[in-house]
Parts: C-alpha cells; structure tokens; sequence
C-alpha cells in the first residue's frame, strides 16, 4: 500500500487537521506492514498558483515548451504522479473563512488536468484517479449541523471529479470555542477514527 498524506495547515505542529491525519495515517500503517508513506506539506512546497502563465504552458504541446514552461509544468507532474501512486490518500482539511485553504484548492488546481486525471467523454466527465481511498481530516473553529459544513461539498465534488468516490470525513469540530468545545472536538475524532478501522 501506498499512502500519500497531505497537509494543508498553517499551524505547523499546532494543527488539529494534521494531527488527525497523522493518526489516521498511524492506524493505516498498523494495519498494513510494510506500507509507504509519502507526506507532502503543502504549506512548505509552496507551489506555484494556477495563473495565466501557467496556463500558457499546459496548453502549449510538450515538445514546443520553452524550458521555462516545461519547469512549470513539472511540479505539477509531480503532484500528479505522487496521486496516482498512492492507494490511499490522506487529506488534512483545515476550514479558512468557510473554504479550504489556498494550498490544497492549489493541489487541485495542479492535479486536474484534462487527458491525465479525467476525460470528457459523450457520457459527460470521467474521473481517471479511480480505485483510491481518501480520508479527509477535516477540523473546523466552530460546529456545524449535519450536512451544513460549507466546506466539505467542495471537496467532495473535486474528489468525486478526479474518480476518487470513496471519501472518509474524520470531524474534529470546535476547535476555535474554547478549550472544551475543542477537547470534545479532538475526543470526537479519536472516536470517530477508532470506528473507522475497527
């Protein structure tokens, strides 16, 4: 097994999301032996956003490049091909301002790429990143009722895009509401982890 976490906070060993992505990755090494982790912290890669330039470059044919754009592209090939490596992917979900933070929104941007990761196709979009589990840990300052987590259908609509439609959410909810709104929100995670791999 191969499993590839990412990390999205910019809370470093402060984070709440890395710490459940961290135990979650824990408990998919005790389970399978001899299993790989690659851990890419997307806060620290700092890869470049998707602007015009880069554009130009995934829509210029490999061999008309300029080495510039052959250098743009292939840090996104190398988050492509760290994605369809991996068998598992773990994805720690920090919510900024209701959204996810830049540096994962930036892996996605860098993963989706027509041709590669999907196909359109007469019977509308396939995802080409098929046969992989994803966990998503996902802490968040405040609580929110079920189904109305602002952030969680977008991710799951990027996912489901890519092929990946078998998603684990792990919660880890009030985070920002005290330390015992967090403590319960750190307790309901572990809860909610130890269900999972039962």
């Amino acid at each position: 097994m191969n499993i590839l976490q990412l990390n999205s906070s910019l809370r470093g060993a402060q984070s709440e999301s890395i710490r459940v992505a961290n135990a979650i990755t824990a408990k998919l090494l005790a389970a399978n032996p001899g299993a790989t982790v690659k851990v890419r912290d997307l806060v620290a890669y700092k890869h470049p956003i998707l602007d015009e330039a880069t554009l130009g470059a995934l829509f210029t044919p490999a061999d008309q490049r300029t080495p510039e754009q052959a250098a743009r592209v292939a840090k996104d090939d190398l988050l492509i091909a760290e994605a369809q490596a991996a068998d598992v992917i773990v994805m720690g979900a920090p919510m900024y301002n209701f959204a996810m933070p830049v540096q994962l929104k930036g892996w996605f941007d860098a993963v989706a790429r027509a041709g590669v990761t999907f196909r359109y196709t007469e019977a509308g979009p396939e995802g080409l990143l098929k046969n992989k589990k994803v966990f998503v840990a996902a802490a968040r300052g405040g609580v929110y009722p079920e189904g109305g987590d602002p952030q969680v259908p977008q991710i799951v609509t990027l996912l489901n895009f890519l092929g990946m439609k078998d998603h684990t959410f792990v919660y880890s909810p009030g985070q920002a509401m005290g330390p015992d709104a967090a403590a319960k929100g750190q307790a309901d995670a572990d809860q909610a982890i130890e269900a999972v791999f039962a």
